[in-house]
């Protein structure tokens, strides 16, 4: 069985390794050892990857996002301990951003609700990495405030730069977020499912069904 074999790959949430020597580090190193010429032949062929929370600082760990390094090799950007220096555990709103060339965001035309739970999302970067990332369509989600306003703390729940909430390669087709669509799939996963008018569908899975729609053109 070979990674070509499937169409979409998604690294989800959780402490891979206990987090320990740093979060996404270990399995980002068991992943390019196991699967490193695997995954880059995948990622090449425009096949689509989502790495969600712990997946995305895998992701990033491991060189796949955002992409190749500077000319000294150094990574662009990485993912480290939270502003507040604590776990944050909350929904956030993030708004998909106009200029990406993301292909999992269609649709996204207002603020979307779904919940964080991290204690390492903060993004830090070298200078101009981020105006690199922008220019290049690369910001894929930012945290804002409900009614789509930058965002402040706790909106932006782990101060990272330009409150960028994930990110993806040149190509478009690989997905690093820190929030979890995952959990916002289904309506009675929100938290105020009860008190509010029943959701057709959670706020999170519209970005699933880009993700199966892309899929599914290769």
């Amino acid at each position: 069985m070979q990674l070509r074999d499937y169409g979409l790959l998604i690294v989800p949430g959780g402490f891979s390794y206990g987090d320990h020597l740093g979060a996404g580090k270990l399995l980002a190193v068991d992943l390019i050892h196991r699967l490193g010429e695997q995954l880059q032949a995948f990622v090449a062929a425009g096949r689509p990857v989502i790495g969600i929370c712990n997946g995305f600082q895998v992701l990033v760990k491991a060189g796949i996002l955002p992409g190749a390094p500077d000319a000294v090799g150094t990574p662009r950007l990485t993912l480290t301990d939270n502003a507040s220096t604590r776990f944050e555990c909350r929904w956030v709103y993030v708004a998909a951003e106009p200029g990406s060339n993301c292909h999992f965001i269609q649709g996204i035309t207002t603020p979307i609700e779904v919940p964080v739970a991290h204690g390492e999302g903060r993004i830090a970067a070298r200078d101009g990495a981020i105006s690199a990332l922008e220019a290049s369509g690369q910001v894929v989600l930012r945290y804002v405030a409900p009614d789509g306003s930058p965002a402040q703390y706790p909106q932006n729940p782990n101060g990272s730069l330009g409150d960028i909430a994930g990110i993806c390669n040149a190509q478009g087709n690989v997905l690093g977020l820190m929030p979890h669509p995952e959990n916002a799939v289904l309506p009675h996963q929100h938290p105020r499912w009860t008190r509010e008018p029943l959701r057709v569908e959670g706020d999170g899975l519209v970005i699933f069904r880009n993700a199966v729609r892309y899929a599914a053109t290769l």
